[in-house]
């Protein structure tokens, strides 16, 4: 089984592929979307929905897991952010089965604290999917994290 999670953001969409075989997490590719705030909202929307499209085509995942919303206190960003969502949905719509899951669900599952920062998450997101460095930029360890949750989740690994 494939699974694509998507951390969203306007300025930079972070994403992660794994892939679940005999319960076990192997990482296939990650990476971000980056959009420059020299773009109006529709331009950075629609690169968001192209390039989004290419990873999804070439990936072709089973599941698209998509983090929530986190309420800052800065309600223009939220609104960005909640636009970019929204991209995403509609575009991995068909794309394997699309769901969402709250940043406190992931946080308290692989770091075992919803207050973790994000050193905490890449080095618990290294350690799950054996790798030899931390995930970087950080909204990719996110979107990795966010896969491997929901893989244990669905109940295709074990620990």
């Amino acid at each position: 089984m494939r699974i694509l999670g998507i951390d969203p953001g306007i300025a930079t969409t972070g994403w992660g592929l794994i892939e679940v075989a005999d319960h076990k997490l192997k990482c296939l590719d990650f990476g971000t979307i980056q959009t420059s705030k020299n773009l109006g909202s529709a331009e950075r929307l629609n690169t968001i929905a192209l390039e989004l499209s290419i990873i999804l085509d070439k990936s072709s995942p089973d599941l698209v897991i998509v983090e929530e919303i986190f309420f800052a206190k800065n309600r223009k960003t939220a609104v960005a952010v909640a636009q970019a969502r929204g991209v995403i949905m509609a575009v991995a719509h068909g794309h394997g089965e699309v769901l969402e899951m709250t940043p406190l669900q992931v946080k308290q599952f692989i770091a075992f604290s919803g207050k973790a920062g994000k050193e905490r998450v890449g080095v618990m997101v290294k350690k799950f999917l054996g790798m030899r460095n931390i995930p970087k930029p950080d909204d990719a360890a996110d979107a990795l994290a966010i896969a491997v949750c929901a893989a244990f989740n669905r109940n295709k690994i074990r620990l």
